[in-house]
């Protein structure tokens, strides 16, 4: 209790200038009207966090993508080990498929994010796709024609 009392008084109480801080401090009531969209007096802000779920919150699509987004990064953190204990041609075209998929659903999530304009953000996605293709396919040719992902990454590891 003395430890939150002594951090009342240097960062300042109920709004009044802490001594560390040339600012006065926001209350906290002022917070918790900002995430819950009502308005308190003295409050003049003009952006509001929503808490309620959007929409498309419900949607089963949305769901599995995500668990499966989930899935492939933790059967990307156990393919690792895997690829430096047991280096096989099934650890091989296994990474080559997970990386690629990896890679794809999180750029995918850039151009989402970023690329703005319905006709633009659909080239990027359209380009994003042959990208991740040409990635897939370019992992697998490696893997066929050449020494394969574990063993590139053990030879890379001994220069």
């Amino acid at each position: 209790m003395a430890a939150i009392l002594r951090l009342s008084v240097l960062c300042g109480a109920q709004g009044s200038r802490g001594l560390f801080l040339r600012t006065p401090v926001v209350k906290p009531a002022h917070v918790s009207a900002f995430l819950q969209d009502r308005l308190s007096p003295g409050w003049y802000g003009t952006q509001h966090i929503h808490l309620t779920p959007s929409r498309h919150s419900g949607s089963k699509a949305a769901s599995l993508h995500w668990t499966s987004e989930r899935i492939v990064s933790v059967l990307l953190l156990g393919l690792l080990p895997a690829a430096y204990l047991n280096p096989c041609s099934a650890v091989d075209y296994s990474l080559a498929a997970a990386l690629a998929l990896h890679s794809h659903w999180g750029l995918g999530q850039v151009v989402t994010d970023y690329v703005h304009g319905d006709g633009s953000q659909k080239a990027a996605k359209a380009g994003l796709l042959a990208l991740s293709a040409l990635t897939f396919a370019g992992l697998c040719y490696f893997n066929y024609h050449d020494v394969g992902i574990c063993k590139a990454v053990a030879m890379l590891w001994k220069l």
